[in-house]
């Protein structure tokens, strides 16, 4: 990989007697890691796109989340964090960013740019097409961007209109009929796609040119009075924390929507200017949003790589992965009734290997419309828009009289507000909806259906590591337990009377509940590895892994003689294989087609036996001790079997997985291409099915 493209290389290492990685940085490298995807050549070609686009949505996302709060611990002088002060960590971090996007511009313009050439799909400047091509813009400009783009002029007798977070926008320099000068904006709606589609040529040739090149190709048209002096690009993205005030909260409902408000107002975070935008014309903008010079990152090329979506949205499955179709386990049946075979053991299903729509969905759908269940509870974190299968089942189970719940977590990051619309659909319908504990957002992923059977009540229980979400499960990698356990539906139970009532318990026979055991359980389990010394066997599959709690308990363990092996997708500050710290520690992560959700935990050795566990909560102090999760043991020798082939998976990975070292650097494993984490697990979803 050349160094100039590398998005890994502006990340500098850990320094030696550094104990723990940088929790930020961490998951900016793991972005970047997702980003490195765009240069493998073993991947085809608009898969490479895709990643280049998914890097931009999470940077964003991150961006709206942590930089202002970093930027406020800077400010306070707060304590240093990983090896890096809070300032040092600032610093570093806004580097990184303006870094890594110089080279994803570089990645675009030099490798996939002309590689997407090769295949017949070009990106070309508008000042670059032919007359025909032109006269095309000219149509669509007029036909479906005119009537919706407002120009507005900014001067002593109008408001300074507000720029809206993540919007495009061009600020214009005019001259007046009097001769004076005059600024103003033009927004890109979001409505508007992120390229102008150019018909193809006889040979099928496509041509894209970016929409704003359209639109100020065009600006004479907006200001037909005035001249154009000149014109240059803008992005802004703004501070969205979404800190609730829940405790002084009468409606927590109200008081979330008028977060939502506020956040529209949030803090300038970040303003991408295109390279060309004079200063003197972007300074008035930069002046009236109050941004600071450090938030401003100058991009030669493209803004907004997140529009890359619509290239990969081509029909070209010759440029993408090969279409893969879920199977439907054996043990449930396509389309079967599922009591008896819940009751017959229990059952784990593998997303999105294994159907999401057959197996999760149909649980609770037939549990709506089963005449002998009684009750459906269940909690929705994150699910699809307004024509979920998911709350239409729970709107059928209330109009047939079913005591449906449905614990609505209004506070998901950037859901919240789809999530208000879901739970007054939910409300209308006469479905009980509760929005869960002040203080702790409802994370655990858990449905719990009562049954009448021969005069008597059964719970069936269905706990997960992901979302009851239609929409992601096709390309989230997921687990689920389906049981009868009585252990585990009475600790379900209690789980939801928590959060519908206030009753509060410590005593779950079975579940590790956080924030109340679950710590703690692990934490034990752990220790036990420990007194077990060079005997003892721990594996953990998660997204994130930053408590320090739980580092400090690794470290022990290594050095008690534990075998440690960690899977961490995204967030580590663990820094594995140092001498007399971690050398028995080892970390990877894996990158691929689907991204890996699940969490896995096993403790022990064939010799001593061994513990599984499942669950939604990652080892963050976020998960432990400020939500609502639920880790399962997994006690079916078959279900345990099915989970340690899926770490031995993981662990043989020869290509897709990133190893990290010592000094917190990853490296990409390009050894056996058959070893692929996916790929496997597809021909093994294939040969089980």
């Amino acid at each position: 990989m050349n160094d100039h493209l590398d998005p890994l290389a502006p990340f500098p290492p850990a320094p030696e007697g550094a104990r723990y990685g940088d929790r930020e940085l961490t998951q900016l490298a793991f972005n970047a890691r997702v980003l490195a995807l765009a240069l493998d050549p073993s991947q085809p070609l608009l898969e490479r796109v895709k990643f280049c686009a998914i890097y931009s949505g999470n940077t964003d996302e991150w961006i709206q989340k942590r930089l202002d709060l970093l930027r406020q611990d800077a400010d306070l002088g707060e304590d240093a964090r990983g090896w890096l002060s809070a300032n040092g960590q600032l610093a570093a971090i806004r580097a990184i960013l303006a870094d890594v996007a110089r080279r994803q511009g570089r990645i675009l313009e030099e490798v996939l740019t002309p590689e997407l050439e090769k295949e017949g799909i070009a990106l070309v400047h508008h000042a670059l097409l032919d007359d025909e091509a032109k006269a095309h813009c000219t149509a669509v400009f007029e036909e479906r961007m005119y009537p919706i783009l407002t120009p507005l002029a900014i001067d002593p007798g109008r408001p300074f209109p507000h720029i809206s977070t993540l919007s495009m926008n061009l600020a214009v320099r005019l001259r007046l009929a009097d001769g004076g000068a005059s600024l103003a904006r033009v927004k890109i709606p979001h409505q508007l796609p992120r390229f102008v589609a150019i018909p193809p040529d006889p040979d099928g040739r496509l041509q894209f040119v970016p929409t704003e090149q359209v639109i100020a190709a065009h600006l004479p048209r907006l200001f037909p009075s005035v001249d154009v002096l000149e014109h240059g690009m803008f992005r802004v993205t703004r501070h969205a924390h979404g800190a609730f005030a829940e405790e002084e909260a009468e409606d927590l409902l109200e008081t979330i929507e008028s977060g939502l408000l506020e956040r529209r107002f949030g803090k300038v975070v970040r303003i991408e200017v295109a390279a060309d935008c004079p200063d003197d014309l972007l300074a008035p903008f930069m002046a009236e949003m109050d941004v600071d010079d450090d938030a401003v990152v100058r991009i030669d090329g493209l803004l907004d790589h997140g529009g890359l979506w619509q290239l990969y949205g081509l029909d070209r499955p010759d440029l993408k992965d090969a279409k893969w179709t879920p199977r439907v386990p054996a043990s449930i049946g396509r389309g079967e009734e599922m009591w008896s075979r819940i009751r017959a053991g229990d059952i784990l299903v593998h997303h999105p290997y294994e159907s999401f729509e057959q197996t999760t969905q149909a649980f609770i759908e037939q549990a709506a419309d089963d005449p002998k269940v009684v009750a459906i509870k269940l909690t929705i974190y994150r699910t699809t828009g307004t024509d979920s299968p998911i709350v239409a089942a729970l709107i059928r189970a209330a109009e047939a009289g079913k005591q449906t719940v449905a614990l609505v977590e209004l506070k998901a990051r950037f859901d919240e507000e789809a999530n208000i619309r879901r739970a007054r659909n939910l409300e209308s319908a006469g479905v009980h909806v509760v929005y869960g504990l002040i203080g702790l957002k409802t994370h655990t992923k858990t449905c719990l259906v009562v049954r009448e059977e021969n005069g008597r009540l059964r719970r069936y229980a269905h706990i997960g590591t992901g979302n009851y979400n239609p929409a992601t499960a096709g390309i989230y990698e997921d687990l689920g337990v389906f049981t009868t356990r009585p252990d585990v539906g009475g600790d379900l139970s209690h789980l939801f009377n928590m959060l519908t009532g206030y009753s509060a318990t410590d005593s779950y026979d079975t579940l590790l509940v956080a924030p109340r055991t679950m710590r703690e359980g692990l934490l034990q389990r752990i220790r036990n590895e420990i007194a077990a010394g060079p005997d003892g066997r721990i594996v953990i599959k998660c997204n994130n892994l930053v408590d320090r709690e739980i580092i400090d308990a690794l470290y022990e363990a290594s050095g008690a003689g534990v075998e440690v092996d960690l899977i961490v997708r995204s967030m580590c500050a663990v820094l594995p294989g140092i001498p007399g710290l971690s050398e028995r520690i080892r970390v990877r992560s894996v990158i691929g087609r689907f991204l890996e959700h699940s969490r896995i935990f096993r403790f022990g050795t064939p010799d001593r036996g061994m513990d599984y566990l499942i669950g939604s909560a990652d080892m963050m102090s976020r998960n432990l001790d400020r939500r609502v999760e639920a880790i399962v043991p997994i006690t079916d020798p078959g279900n345990r079997a099915r989970l340690q082939e899926i770490l031995d998976v993981l662990l043989a990975d020869e290509s897709s997985a990133w190893v990290l070292d010592p000094a917190g650097r990853w490296r990409h494993e390009q050894g056996d291409p058959s070893t692929a984490t996916h790929e496997v697990l597809q021909r093994a979803a294939v040969k089980r099915h």
